[in-house]
């Protein structure tokens, strides 16, 4: 617990506090041993004053939301949420729940998705508490929701389930696989799925992406064009270079198929992707076939790599690059070409005369000129530049 980022100041200021829990994921993994990611933590009785006595211990600020009693304390040595014990309750399906503060540990579990997640161990004495069963689906490796109505509340709990199931390892029990089949994602925003798929994809690929496929889900939640082909999901991560977004290459491995613009434009504004995430995924799900074609050409030298993908995000190369016998080419232009600089700049155009839109042609010329093998100096590329925009 204490190798969690942050945890051993967490755990520090909350000491000899009463009724604080640590739950959830920090727990499971702990048992598993692995390293949290984080601590969750709550408080049966007032968390905003545990809260704002452990901000004072660490020398934070405190960030209250009175409505549900939480509290986010901010420190130098810490970041964590203070979370009243409460109960939730579902006016109808996929609404958001309505709560009630002021319950016991073992209601606030009864609120959790999965029983692996439904473990709590009280900071006091290190005493755990569990839903019954926990423990050993843990052990089993099983992800089992806590009532037949988890997913009908909540459809978000599916694309946690993927996302669990990815990272863990773990496999849903019969019955919760049966209550996921029946399920609909209908009734919840797209925000909210979106959200949860953006976390989703930052999970071990493609073991999270199949998840999607179990019950029709990716084609229910992203696009009907959905498919996943575990060895391109594979072949294009492998093929990604450090400024490659890997979350957004690995969605677009599975559009590529049935790529229709409007349609996606609309999947992802559904999704709310922002603006720069949903062109990445937009260009490179639609340019594949176009750039496929390109990448298995023959004798594709430098000087043609450069102008068919200069302009390319690295993520429409590599989703290209990684589905053709083109990878190779790809690959060179990820690793090589792309990464080539000359040894002038526009300065040294415009202090030759050049003006306006003669600088980035002149500066182009002189790129293609040094990837020929024909201006390998600065004087050889200041010369092909010029003579590019001033012909004799």
């Amino acid at each position: 617990m204490a190798r969690a980022p942050g945890a051993q100041a967490v755990l520090d200021a909350l000491e000899g506090e009463p009724g604080v829990h640590v739950v959830g994921g920090a727990v499971r993994d702990a048992l598993l041993g692995r390293v949290p990611r984080e601590l969750d933590v709550v408080v049966e009785g007032d968390a905003v004053a545990v809260a704002r006595r452990a901000a004072e211990r660490l020398g934070g600020e405190l960030v209250v939301h009175d409505r549900f009693g939480t509290a986010v304390v901010r420190s130098p040595a810490a970041t964590f949420d203070v979370v009243t014990a409460r109960t939730e309750s579902y006016a109808e399906p996929g609404a958001l729940p309505e709560v009630r503060p002021g319950a016991t540990i073992e209601e606030d579990l009864a609120r959790r998705d999965f029983t692996v997640n439904a473990i709590a161990l009280r900071v006091a004495d290190g005493a755990l508490a569990e839903w019954p069963g926990a423990r050993a689906d843990l052990a089993a490796g099983v992800l089992r929701v806590l009532h037949e109505r988890s997913f009908e509340d909540d459809p978000t709990r599916l694309l946690r389930m993927a996302r669990y199931g990815a990272r863990l390892g773990f496999e849903p029990d019969p019955d919760t696989d049966a209550l996921a089949a029946a399920a609909t994602v209908e009734t919840v925003s797209g925000g909210r799925l979106g959200s949860e798929l953006r976390l989703l994809l930052r999970e071990p690929q493609p073991r999270a992406l199949l998840a999607l496929e179990r019950h029709g889900l990716g084609r229910a939640v992203v696009h009907p064009g959905f498919l996943v082909r575990a060895r391109y999901v594979t072949a294009a991560l492998g093929l990604c270079p450090s400024d490659a977004r890997k979350d957004l290459v690995a969605l677009a491995t599975t559009l590529t198929g049935a790529f229709e613009p409007p349609a996606l434009v609309e999947t992802l504004d559904r999704l709310e992707f922002d603006a720069g995430s949903r062109g990445i995924v937009l260009e490179a799900a639609g340019g594949a076939h176009f750039l496929r074609d390109v990448l298995v050409e023959p004798d594709l030298d430098d000087v043609a790599l450069w102008r068919a993908l200069h302009r390319k995000t690295p993520e429409a190369v590599v989703v290209a690059g990684a589905d053709s016998a083109g990878a190779a080419a790809a690959e060179r232009w990820l690793a090589d070409v792309r990464h080539r600089r000359l040894a002038i700049t526009g300065d040294d155009f415009v202090a030759a005369g050049l003006s306006g839109p003669a600088v980035g042609d002149a500066l182009e010329a002189a790129q293609l000129a040094a990837l020929a093998g024909e201006a390998p100096g600065a004087e050889q590329q200041l010369a092909a530049g010029l003579a590019a925009v001033r012909p004799s």
